[in-house]
Parts: structure tokens; C-alpha cells; sequence
């Protein structure tokens, strides 16, 4: 018997819905050149202090955590975990807007228009 002891594999702070994994897909399928995958972060925006914001990564960070999808690499900025832990992120879409939506259990607030959140 080994006096070692086996953890589960961590679980990501986000969890992408088959609709949020599809659309990195097809950001992935057209990405510019360089482009190593999707990178989520929270820069500071809007009325209530944070913003969500899903852009291209060019280059991989060292605390960043890092998620496989079936379609391409998904990144979540370093200093943005701590706000999104426990989220949910999906991709809506319908005849008047298309986006992703996030489900985050650490949002305290929001502002009216729904672009930015406070924690």
C-alpha cells in the first residue's frame, strides 16, 4: 500500500456551457494568425466596476488558468479567478443580440444596461 494519496483533478473556476464551447470553437476556426486560443478576463469598466471580456491570446501566462475545450484553448486571467469562481459562462444568441452570458454566484450587483458587475 502507498502512503501517497490521490486527489480529483481540480475543477475549473469556469464552466462552459456546450453553446459557450461551440462559439470558442468558431472563434478558434477563425482566429488571427498567432492566436493560441480565448482568454476571459475582468478589467475594471463600466458603471459598477468590472466587466467581462473574451478576447484572443497570442501568448500563454503563467497563472492563468488554462481549460481544453473541443475546439480550442480557453484562458482565464490570472488576477480575474477570484471573481469567477463557481460561473457559469454560456453563448446566447437570438435576432437582436448574440453574446456570451455569465451566470457568476460572486456577483454582488450590476449595472442597469448589464455590462458591468460589482463583487
Amino acid at each position: 500500500m502507498s502512503d501517497t494519496k490521490t486527489r480529483p483533478a481540480p475543477k475549473a473556476a469556469v464552466t462552459l456551457t456546450p453553446g459557450a464551447e461551440q462559439r470558442v470553437a468558431e472563434l478558434m476556426a477563425r482566429a488571427p494568425e498567432g492566436a493560441i486560443g480565448v482568454k476571459l478576463s475582468t478589467p475594471r469598466r463600466g458603471c459598477s466596476g468590472l466587466a467581462y471580456s473574451v478576447d484572443y491570446v497570442t501568448e500563454e501566462q503563467a497563472f492563468d488558468e488554462k481549460i481544453e475545450t473541443p475546439g480550442g484553448v480557453f484562458y482565464i486571467d490570472s488576477a480575474s479567478v477570484l471573481y469567477l469562481i463557481g460561473s457559469v459562462m454560456d453563448w446566447r444568441e437570438d435576432d437582436f443580440e448574440a453574446g456570451f452570458v455569465f451566470e457568476n454566484p460572486n456577483a454582488t450587483g450590476s449595472c442597469g444596461c448589464g455590462e458591468s458587475f460589482t463583487v
